[in-house]
């Protein structure tokens, strides 16, 4: 898992720095304020940590990762992701809890290729996964389409990555008992289930079956962790990033897949959300008083500097999520 990430002058973040992330971490800002930035960067880095050495492939792991940056925020030159300016350079440090450490520096001038000055991260057999905004269950033909046949930009490496790991087929036998207690939750919330047949995915209710492209966007979004739940492509120590858990998902069914993600949280796995949502906020703060645990929230300044903000446990952050919320709420008590 990611302990620690130290990173300056890339794209819209001036920079960002914490002294630990913890299983669940949190990150609100503006819109264009590298929310998502952050995440696909921190997912870049252990995905490509994932991938170097596996199987048949002999490449280099700044290849891989240099690769993996190409394909995941889809610009021609490296150097278009280093924040403007004449004499900046992005760094990025980061610590995993086993020790393992990488450090990447380049310029706007870097073309194809990044090539660590450190790099003492050893392999990974587990899969980390990024959960976009939109669900890709009745685009998944078209993304690996558009991604590994004509390779060509569109849906980036996060969407394809999702894509591919979710064709593993459901595993027999007994599963871990946390995530066999997340999948009855699950599929509680959308009272299904949702299964590739027939190279297509469907939707199952009871002995009834409804196509994907007529599901409703909440049911597929929470499928999605449901079945890589079920194939085992997770186990209980990958790092699930997730853009606005809360689209397309009713207040009710954003409070319970907070409650599954804590509950996945305990079992080992490291989760990393950015969010727009004052629901997901506040649930965040209850979860983090009731167990006492540190979870972190990272928010920037007007300026683009990123920090950890606040320990959760402590009561809600100062932001314009929570205090949009709170005047709105005072408006309505005034007006009665």
């Amino acid at each position: 898992m990611i302990a620690t990430c130290e990173l300056n002058d890339f794209g819209p973040v001036t920079s960002f720095n914490t002294e630990g992330f913890s299983n669940l971490n949190l990150i609100i800002g503006k819109n264009s304020s590298g929310k998502t930035w952050l995440l696909k960067l921190l997912y870049t880095v252990i995905r490509s940590q994932e991938e170097h050495g596996r199987g048949d492939d002999n490449r280099e792991f700044y290849e891989v990762l240099s690769d993996k940056l190409y394909w995941t925020f889809q610009t021609d030159h490296l150097g278009d992701l280093v924040k403007k300016g004449k004499q900046n350079r992005l760094k990025l440090a980061t610590k995993m809890q086993d020790g393992g450490q990488l450090a990447v520096e380049f310029s706007a001038t870097t073309s194809k290729q990044v090539k660590p000055s450190k790099n003492t991260l050893s392999p990974r057999n587990d899969n980390t996964i990024f959960l976009p905004p939109k669900e890709v269950l009745s685009l998944w033909n078209i993304i690996l389409k558009s991604a590994l046949q004509d390779r060509t930009f569109g849906y980036d490496a996060t969407y394809s990555d999702l894509v591919l790991a979710l064709q593993n087929q459901p595993q027999k036998g007994r599963n871990y008992d946390s995530f066999s207690q997340s999948r009855s939750m699950l599929e509680a919330i959308f009272q299904g289930k949702v299964v590739f047949e027939d190279n297509q995915w469907i939707y199952k209710q009871g002995h009834a079956k409804y196509s994907i492209h007529g599901t409703a966007e909440g049911i597929k979004k929470i499928a999605i962790l449901d079945t890589l739940l079920d194939n085992r492509f997770l186990s209980p120590n990958p790092v699930i990033f997730i853009d606005e858990p809360e689209s397309a998902l009713h207040p009710t069914a954003i409070i319970k897949l907070l409650d599954i993600l804590g509950l996945l949280a305990k079992q080992g796995i490291q989760v990393f959300m950015a969010t727009h949502s004052y629901y997901v906020v506040k649930k965040m703060v209850l979860m983090a008083k009731q167990t006492q645990k540190r979870i972190p929230c990272f928010m920037p300044d007007d300026d683009g500097v990123w920090s950890e903000s606040c320990l959760l446990r402590d009561g809600l952050p100062d932001n314009d999520i929570i205090n949009t919320s709170i005047r709105l709420f005072e408006e309505e008590f005034e007006g009665i």
